[in-house]
């Protein structure tokens, strides 16, 4: 098995021999990543690979059956979403999750004040106008210029075309000041030129954020990830560059196939 260069940088996400069994089903057996500020993790692998059950693990959609996940020097695994979530943790899911009827702000908007803890404690604050929150208006501000959506702001999200759509559902992640995404098919969907901006979007976040991208778009794969992870079965077959990835055998035989060679 191919391994990633060592770096010497502290993971702000580290998973450990990570374990999720549905009876006698292992759908992620004894897996381990770690995520790197600057650097896009892409986790690749057939369909029931468990791709997707490894994202719920760490974002606290299902606990772990053993094994650990760290956030920040923080155990997490068995927390729940929310708490994961105020860690530092933002994802998307394989379908979009957003409000149709409301603004592009709104959604925004409601992501940003999840953030806020004031209105629970003081009953002063119940009766403030949530477009007055400053700091939530910044953060909304800031979220929807790093999505792109910022002239699109006023459109209903219903309206919006698929790809704006899943930039609306990544704007909403980035509202609640995430230091990890974990992003599930963002690509899903997409036609060439959505892709296209959804790809340029990603570089554009990696500077600031450590990121785990799930896609089935090999392309956009090989162009975004500086680390790739194999999964077949539930298990790690492969792990390291896109080059040492492109020249495992096993990849090839298992997934890839002789047009990534």
């Amino acid at each position: 098995m191919s391994t990633a260069t060592t770096h010497t940088d502290q993971p702000v996400l580290s998973a450990r021999q990570l374990t999720k069994r549905f009876g006698g089903l292992a759908a992620v057996n004894d897996v381990s990543v770690d995520l790197h500020r600057d650097r896009i993790h892409a986790v690749i692998g057939p369909n029931g690979a468990g791709k997707s059950t490894l994202t719920n693990l760490l974002s606290g959609d299902l606990p772990p059956t053993s094994g650990t996940i760290t956030l920040g020097g923080h155990a997490i695994a068995g927390q729940k979403p929310e708490a994961i979530s105020r860690r530092g943790l933002g994802r998307s899911y394989q379908k979009t999750n957003i409000f149709l009827p409301f603004t592009v702000w709104d959604n925004v908007r409601l992501a940003a004040q999840s953030r806020e803890r004031h209105a629970s404690f003081n009953p002063l604050h119940w009766f403030s106008s949530a477009t007055r929150m400053a700091d939530v208006n910044r953060r909304c501000e800031r979220a929807l210029e790093l999505a792109g959506l910022t002239a699109r702001a006023k459109a209903v999200a219903g309206t919006t075309s698929h790809g704006e759509q899943r930039q609306l559902e990544v704007a909403m992640t980035l509202a609640t000041e995430p230091t990890v995404l974990l992003l599930d098919e963002p690509l899903a969907g997409m036609g060439t030129a959505e892709a296209e901006r959804m790809v340029e979007l990603l570089q554009r976040l990696k500077k600031d954020h450590a990121m785990m991208l799930v896609e089935h778009d090999m392309d956009a794969v090989f162009s975004l990830a500086d680390v790739l992870t194999v999964m077949v079965n539930g298990q790690v077959i492969a792990s390291g560059t896109p080059a040492q990835i492109r020249a495992d055998a096993g990849v090839q035989a298992a997934y890839l196939g002789e047009e990534h060679a």
